[in-house]
């Protein structure tokens, strides 16, 4: 069996080809998301040969510097990261050779990407090369950074050669502005040359849900109402909002979480089964999976939406301040670090199935997971032996930080008496594969590489994501209602656990 697993591995690894030849352009280069995600991804790409020789990196900020500077700052970021262990990438060493075939690739410019100066450089630069640009940068400058790559031709795609646009959340903070933001880059652009990442789309659990789903038959027969009582989908935060207090105060966790990491969860599990694997049709899918999520009613909103806001607290042993304490946030600050929802999709699959979607920074654990559970068995054959209630079969897909599947099942317990325990049977990732520590990144960048945008999000995608929460923020404005606290290094607001609890259902303990 362990060879037979060995095997498929390597087959796996084989069956990767390296990307074509490309120039990546970061645009925001001295950034977070660039030194925390980007730059570990590139290197664990570079470790497993995914890269192009003729691969380069041209880092865009405004401050003074030079390639070697660039390349110092990257190596001082990498190092730091080795030793911590509870990040999203961490190794016990760098790779010597692996990081010296990326940082010798790496070139910076130096330039203001709100004047037109920069972008005429660019295309000096970049020639006919395949480009990619990465907006690392804040959601503001989406719009300004593509009409001046649209006017200084950069986005032109001619004699075979690609250009292609990478863009993070958030899309819009409504369903006005998406719609606006959606308008304005696609009369520049086409949609193949858009990519809106969600980073949560590239854990191995996320996408294994389609495998899981539609590969095995034991599983997707038992994919529907008549089987499956209600689903949980968790993403669960240690951290507080760290230095983004500005931005927080004007996102709170719906906006930054919901339509888009939570969302698209959401269409992995409840989608129809595509025709094939094409981009196209994977997303047509997912869109009309969120499409399908009841638009709440006001008194809808009231009941089945509850927002909370951390306290001071205890988080894995240290003491933290609470929002209102935190750098940039108002000292009577009313937005929500934790929502958590009740939802239904109007289809013949889910109808009459409750989701419970949860969110929340500053609590006790950092865990994402999608939690199935199945109805209960009838209860007829055991009332004999005093046993009112069988524990129901549940289903864990666990995205982060260990990525795996759980299944909970009933089994007789050993001994002359029926009596009847629960027991946990689990995959890990881990225990069949060679993991190496990864940041979701490595298949997203890969996969804008290469032209796959079966993981991107589409604009319909994003539109429908934000339709669906548009009446809870419709609601929140006119009636701003109460925002519960809860502790750091909690569970959430005790408010929440009635969410599920009215109807019978309780959220799995953190």
């Amino acid at each position: 069996m362990d060879q037979l697993v060995a095997e498929s591995t390597r087959a796996l690894a084989l069956s990767a080809k390296p990307a074509p030849p490309c120039t990546l352009v970061i645009f925001g280069a001295n950034g977070d998301l660039t030194k925390r995600l980007l730059m570990p991804s590139l290197y664990n790409l570079a470790g497993t040969k995914l890269l192009d020789a003729r691969f380069s990196v041209i880092g865009v900020d405004r401050d003074p510097g030079s390639d070697a500077d660039f390349q110092g700052r990257q190596t001082a970021s990498m190092r730091s990261f080795t030793p911590d262990k509870g990040g999203e990438f961490a190794e016990a060493s760098l790779d010597g050779s692996a990081w010296g075939w990326l940082s010798q690739r790496l070139h910076y410019m130096v330039g203001d990407f709100t004047q037109n100066q920069v972008f005429d450089d660019l295309a000096r630069r970049l020639g006919d090369e395949n480009v990619i640009f990465y907006l690392a940068v804040p959601d503001r400058f989406f719009g300004g950074i593509i009409e001046r790559l649209h006017e200084a031709g950069l986005t032109e795609k001619r004699n075979g050669r690609f250009r292609r646009v990478v863009i993070e959340k958030p899309f819009g903070h409504d369903i006005a502005s998406a719609r606006a933001l959606n308008k304005q880059i696609l009369s520049l652009l086409d949609e193949d040359q858009i990519y809106r990442i969600d980073h949560f789309l590239g854990k191995e659990t996320v996408q294994n849900i389609m495998a899981l789903r539609f590969s095995n038959g034991i599983f997707e027969p038992l994919w529907t109402r008549d089987h499956i009582d209600y689903v949980e989908i968790t993403a669960a935060e240690t951290v507080g909002v760290e230095k983004r207090g500005k931005f927080y105060e004007v996102t709170g966790a719906l906006r930054d979480m919901v339509p888009n990491h939570m969302f698209q969860l959401l269409a992995m599990v409840t989608m129809e089964p595509p025709n094939s694997f094409a981009a196209d049709a994977v997303r047509a899918e997912k869109a009309k999976a969120i499409d399908a999520l009841h638009m709440m009613s006001a008194r809808e909103v009231m009941q089945n939406v509850v927002r909370g806001q951390y306290a001071a607290g205890q988080v894995l042993g240290e003491n933290v301040a609470g929002y209102r304490n935190e750098p940039d946030v108002a000292p009577d600050s009313n937005v929500e670090t934790y929502v958590a929802l009740r939802l239904f999709l109007d289809n013949w699959r889910w109808a009459g199935v409750p989701f419970y979607l949860r969110t929340g920074k500053r609590l006790m654990k950092r865990k994402t997971e999608v939690a199935i559970h199945f109805k209960p068995a009838p209860i007829r054959m055991f009332r004999d032996v005093g046993m009112e209630r069988l524990g129901a079969n549940a289903m864990i897909l666990h995205v982060q930080p260990e990525e795996g599947i759980s299944i909970y099942f009933s089994a007789k317990h050993p001994g002359q008496v029926m009596d009847i325990d629960p027991v946990r049977m689990d995959f890990k990732y881990a225990d069949f594969f060679d993991l190496k520590p990864s940041t979701g990144y490595e298949t997203l960048l890969y996969d804008v590489l290469t032209g796959d945008q079966t993981l991107f999000n589409r604009a319909d995608n994003i539109e429908n994501g934000w339709c669906a929460v548009d009446p809870i923020l419709r609601e929140w404005a006119s009636h701003p209602g109460i925002v519960h606290p809860y502790f750091a290094g909690g569970q959430g607001p005790n408010e929440a656990d009635s969410l599920p609890e009215r109807h019978g259902h309780s959220w799995r303990k953190l």
